[in-house]
């Protein structure tokens, strides 16, 4: 199993952002996949998930309405649309994978959020 994010960077606040998540070694009809961050001093937070099977979606309560996470199976990647971006959601965020959405097993590498002005 592998996961490699990319996409992080320097934004301003009210920005856009979109993290990439490339995967291989599994499928998203055994797998579930999500998105994790985390800031200094605080809590790892998961931030959005896909479900395995149905692909049915969750988002936390901080993110909801201004985060959307898709799948292209094709490309065997899965992305993370982040709008509205806030100082707040400055963290490192992860893709990761396991049986059920928050229970990963496989962790890719971080990549950095910066929302800064």
């Amino acid at each position: 199993v592998q996961l490699q994010a990319s996409g992080g960077g320097l934004v301003q606040p009210g920005g856009s952002l979109r993290l990439s998540c490339a995967y291989s070694g599994f499928t998203l009809a055994t797998n579930a996949i999500g998105w994790v961050r985390r800031a200094p001093g605080v809590e790892r937070e998961g931030v959005s998930c896909i479900n395995r099977g149905n692909g049915s979606t969750y988002y936390a309560h901080s993110v909801k309405g201004r985060f959307t996470i898709s799948r292209d199976n094709a490309r065997n990647t899965v992305y993370l649309q982040m709008s509205t971006l806030k100082p707040e959601d400055t963290a490192v965020y992860y893709c990761a994978t396991g049986t059920y959405c928050g229970d990963y097993d496989y962790w890719g590498r971080e990549t950095l959020v910066t929302v800064s002005s």
